[in-house]
C-alpha cells in the first residue's frame, strides 16, 4: 500500500482533457458541476442541457471509461464542457479529485450519470442560501427510481467498543450527515483542497468516503443534511460495501486511534497492541501501518479539533 498522502492531489494521474474553451452559457451562481460517468448514455446530451439551463459557472464531466468513441463528437457539440479523461489506473475518490483541482469556482456539485436531471436541480437562490455559512459539505435527500425513500443520512455510535454508523431515510433540515451518500454532494472547493481531498490509498470507496467525511469532522468541518435540496437516481441504488478489510484498517489508524490532547491530535504508543490483535494483518505488518499513521497524525497534529470519542459523544 502506498504511503498516507499529505498533500491535495499527490496522486498524479496522466490526463487527457477535451473542450471547456468556452465559457458555460447563462452562468447563474460560482458552482461548477462535476459530472462522475461511469458509461456512455443516450440521454448525456439531455443532462448537459439541463445542467447549463440551472447556471453551473463550469461543467466538468469526468469519463471513467477511456475508450468511448463517442466523447469527441460529444465535445463538439458542447464545447463549453470540460471533458478530463483520466489514462491511469484511478480510484472514485480520485475521479472527484481531479474534477475539484480542474475547477475555479467557490463550490462544486458532485453529481453521477445514474441521476436523473431537472433543469432545476440548483437554482442560486438556492445555492446562495446553501452556502452562505461556508459550510464544507451539504448533502442532498435522494431518492430511488419511483421516488422512495432509502437511508441517506449517517450518525457515528459506539457499540463494544467499534464504530457503528447508524443510517435512517428519517431526515429533518440543517442536520448533521456523517457523510455523503455516494459521494454526491455540494462541497467548498477551497475547503476541500485544504483537507486533502479523498485519500487515493484507500480503493474500497465505502471506507475511503467514510475516511474523508470523518477526517474532515475531526478537523473542524461540518456536513449538513438539507431536505431542500433533492435529487432522484434514474437507475438502482448502490450498494454500501463496508466490509473490513485493508481499507478500513486505515481508516481505523487514520480516524479512530488518533486522541486529541489540548491543541493537537496523536496516536499513543500503547494502541498498537489493540490495532495489531484487530487487524488481521502479521506483525510486522501491523507495525508498520502503524508506524506510517503515527507519522501522518504527526504531520497533520495541529489540524486535529477533536478525536473519534468527542465526536461520537457530541454528534449533533
Amino acid at each position: 500500500m502506498n504511503p498516507i498522502p499529505s498533500i491535495f492531489n499527490e496522486h498524479q494521474i496522466s490526463l487527457t482533457v477535451l473542450g471547456g474553451k468556452e465559457s458555460v452559457p447563462n452562468i447563474k451562481m460560482s458552482v461548477a458541476a462535476i459530472l462522475i460517468n461511469k458509461g456512455w448514455s443516450s440521454y448525456r446530451s439531455k443532462m448537459i442541457e439541463n445542467l447549463m439551463r440551472c447556471g453551473f459557472s463550469e461543467i466538468i464531466s469526468i469519463e471513467a471509461d477511456p475508450n468511448n468513441y463517442s466523447i469527441e463528437d460529444f465535445s463538439r457539440k458542447f464545447p463549453f464542457v470540460k471533458i478530463v479523461i483520466p489514462l491511469d489506473a484511478t480510484t472514485e475518490g480520485d475521479l472527484i479529485n481531479i474534477g475539484v483541482a480542474e475547477s475555479s469556482s467557490d463550490y462544486v456539485l458532485v453529481l453521477r450519470d445514474s441521476l436523473d436531471f431537472t433543469s432545476d436541480i440548483l437554482t442560486p437562490t438556492l445555492a446562495a442560501k446553501l452556502t452562505e455559512s461556508g459550510t464544507f459539505c451539504i448533502t442532498p435527500r435522494l431518492l430511488g427510481k419511483d421516488n422512495f425513500s432509502f437511508p441517506v443520512l449517517f450518525s457515528p455510535s459506539i457499540r463494544k467498543a467499534c464504530l457503528n454508523v447508524l443510517s435512517t431515510s428519517v431526515v429533518s433540515d440543517g442536520v448533521a450527515n456523517l457523510f455523503p451518500f455516494d459521494n454526491i454532494g455540494l462541497y467548498s472547493r477551497r475547503k476541500f483542497i485544504d483537507l486533502g481531498g479523498f485519500d487515493y490509498t484507500i480503493h474500497s470507496k465505502y471506507w475511503q468516503n467514510l475516511d474523508f467525511a470523518f477526517r474532515s469532522w475531526l478537523w473542524g468541518e461540518k456536513i449538513i443534511f438539507s431536505t431542500a435540496f433533492s435529487l432522484s437516481y434514474g437507475t438502482e441504488i448502490p450498494v454500501l460495501d463496508n466490509g473490513a478489510n485493508q481499507f478500513s484498517n486505515r481508516f481505523y489508524l487514520k480516524n479512530l486511534v488518533p486522541r486529541f490532547y489540548a491543541d493537537h491530535g496523536s496516536i499513543p504508543l500503547s494502541s498498537f497492541f489493540a490495532f495489531w490483535g484487530s487487524s488481521s494483518c502479521g506483525f510486522f505488518e501491523a507495525r508498520a501501518r502503524f508506524k506510517e499513521a503515527r507519522e501522518w497524525v504527526m504531520e497533520n497534529k495541529y489540524r486535529f479539533k477533536r478525536d473519534a470519542l468527542d465526536l461520537v459523544e457530541n454528534w449533533g
